[in-house]
């Protein structure tokens, strides 16, 4: 399995990030630059974390070229067109890098039409490479993409094996936006790192129930992002690669969706 996706507007993202979201600022440097160090290339953070600024640092002090490391960043509070650019602007002074990567709006709230207007507009000018949206579920993402010039690259939605999302995963394959994964792991709700099918599968493959989690997005063609402050666990979660879960694995993994949130919060 290829480690990059090609998105819809031809900028290639890898396929596992590492995500940042409630860490700490105060060691949000240093875990992006373990990140970094250990391999990942992308890296996930967002306006209302509050920790754009050390994710910028981490980028710069990693010694990689701007262009092998891939940040994403997402909107938030903003109402329209105007106070969007002014917090694309701001998260460019935070991060402190020439170009973000991959700008998503964070949920729909506002006026989310001029918003995406707005990021359309950024993208002309060269500050966003790629653009797209965050928690958007059925009829609001119908709403954008029947209103947009620019399809969405990216919609990052809540994916993991007890949330599958699949009409959803159909619907933006459909139109051509790529399906990604927050919280691939549950935040080990929900009995996750316990549960005896995934560690039943985890066993026969010699791998942790986190690495199943996450090679099962990978094999559904959804990219994920987890967040981890710990070093083994930043290298465990990046390291599968190497094996493949057969059909009756897929199978049995299918049966787990419970076909809700597990957070509550879209």
């Amino acid at each position: 399995m290829e480690k990059y996706i090609r998105l819809n507007d031809g900028h290639v993202m890898p396929m596992i990030g590492f995500g940042t979201y409630q860490m700490p600022c105060r060691i949000t440097q240093h875990c992006v630059e373990q990140a970094l160090e250990i391999g990942y290339r992308h890296i996930d953070t967002a306006q209302c974390y509050g920790n754009e600024h050390e994710v910028g640092l981490a980028v710069k002090a990693s010694g990689l070229k701007r262009e092998d490391v891939f940040v994403t960043t997402k909107l938030w509070g903003a109402h329209g067109y105007g106070d969007t650019m002014r917090s694309i602007e701001n998260s460019l002074r935070e991060i402190g890098l020439e170009y973000i990567d991959l700008f998503l709006i964070h949920e729909p709230s506002g006026d989310f039409i001029s918003q995406y207007q707005a990021m359309e507009d950024a993208q002309k000018m060269g500050l966003l490479r790629s653009i797209g949206i965050a928690n958007f579920l059925d009829d609001n993402y119908l709403r954008l993409v029947n209103k947009c010039t620019v399809i969405p690259a990216v919609n990052q939605i809540e994916t993991h094996v007890y949330r599958q999302q699949s009409t959803m995963h159909k619907l933006l394959q459909e139109y051509g936006t790529w399906h990604e994964s927050w919280s691939p792991l549950v935040c080990g709700q929900n009995g996750f790192f316990c549960d005896p099918v995934l560690r039943k599968i985890a066993d026969s493959h010699g791998k942790s129930i986190a690495q199943i989690g996450l090679r099962w997005l990978l094999q559904c063609n959804i990219d994920a992002i987890p967040k981890t402050t710990h070093k083994e666990r930043m290298q465990e979660n990046i390291d599968i690669f190497d094996f493949e879960l057969s059909g009756d694995d897929m199978q049995a993994i299918s049966c787990l969706d419970t076909g809700r949130s597990q957070f509550g919060w879209w």
